[in-house]
Order: structure tokens, then sequence, then C-alpha cells
């Protein structure tokens, strides 16, 4: 009796120093896992919070967001069939009535864009008839201003002004005058009054 209660003692003993060993194990695995988890969970929020901000950039930008493509299923052979088919009858080409009533009303929306557009002055125009208006040298700056004020849906910008004076300088339709520091401009006067030209033989004639 005494060996049989030794040996259940010393097989209770092992069973409980297993047991207990697997537990506190089981228990460093559960902890371990919950570690890894809030990290993934931390990730996931940081990916989500980095798509949020990616996304309103993209759209800010006017971009179109990539879609994926569905994969498709490749079709089915066609079966055969027995019976034979009709043989199918060309359509109808459109008639030349058709195409000729299409194209005018395409022309009509067309006509009206080219029109609006043509008849909008140009910048080097504008800058030159406000120059002319002008009794004194204007900056830059003030005839940029003086253009944004008069065309606000044009968006002129200051640098534009600066390089159509430029060009209107090199052409001698516009004269700049330095003053100090400062460079101004104003248009050239070229109202002259012409030569009077010589009367052929032909007109004398004419006249006798």
């Amino acid at each position: 009796m005494s060996e049989n209660t030794t040996t259940a003692t010393e097989l209770t003993s092992q069973y409980t120093a297993q047991v207990t060993g697997d537990l506190e194990h089981n228990l460093k695995e559960q902890e371990r896992v919950h570690q890894e988890i809030a990290a993934l969970q931390q990730q996931l929020a940081t990916l989500e919070h980095d798509h949020s901000v990616l996304v309103n950039m993209h759209q800010a930008l006017g971009l179109t967001l990539p879609t994926a493509e569905p994969e498709h299923s490749p079709a089915p052979a066609p079966r055969k069939k027995a019976a034979t088919r009709k043989p199918a009858q060309p359509k109808k080409a459109s008639t030349p009535k058709a195409a000729k009533s299409a194209a005018p009303k395409a022309d009509a929306k067309a006509a009206p864009k080219a029109d609006a557009k043509s008849a909008e002055p140009t910048l080097v125009s504008l800058i030159h008839d406000h120059l002319t208006a002008q009794t004194e040298p204007r900056s830059t700056a003030e005839i940029a201003s003086a253009m944004g004020q008069a065309h606000p849906d044009r968006g002129i910008k200051a640098t534009v002004v600066r390089t159509t004076l430029e060009a209107l300088v090199a052409k001698g339709t516009v004269q700049r005058v330095k003053q100090g520091n400062s460079v101004y401009y104003t248009t050239s006067d070229t109202t002259d009054p012409a030569p009077e030209q010589p009367s052929t033989d032909a007109e004398t004639d004419g006249a006798a």
C-alpha cells in the first residue's frame, strides 16, 4: 500500500508541475499574441489614416482613383448547332440627308465658342490701349492692378504683364522710362504727320 501511495504521489507531483508549466507557457503566449494584435491594430490605424490623407490629396489634385479591374472568366465556347443559320442581312448605310442634317448641328455648336474666343481682345491690345489712355508713365504693378480690376475673369498676373510690356518695347510701340531705380512704361509718340507725296505726270495730265 505504501508503494502505491508513493507512486501516486509522484505522478500527481509530475502532472501538477507539467500542468503548471503548461499554464504559465499558455499565459505567456496569450500575452505575446495580444501584444502582436495591438501592434497590428496600431499599424492598421496608421495605414488607414495615411490612406485618407492620400485620398484627399488625390482628389485635391483632380485625379481619379485607380480601380481594380474585375477578373473576367473565360467565355464558354459556342455550341455548334445542327440547323443552318440564315445569312445576316447587311445594315443600311446612313442616307446623305442624315449626314447633312448632322453636320450643321455640329458647326452651330462650335461656332459660338470660336466667335467668343476671337471677339475677346488680346492682352497686348488691352495694355496698349490702357497706356494710350494714360497721361503719365505707369509701372508694371500699376498696369497689372488696372488689368486685374478691369478683367478679373482673365486672372492676369504681373509677370505676364511685364513680359508683354517688354515685347511691346521691342516692337517700338511702348517706351521704357526709368525714374531713379523704378521703371515705368508709356506709349511711343507715333503721331507724326505723313510727308506730302509729289504729284505724278498722270495726275497733272488729268488735271489739265
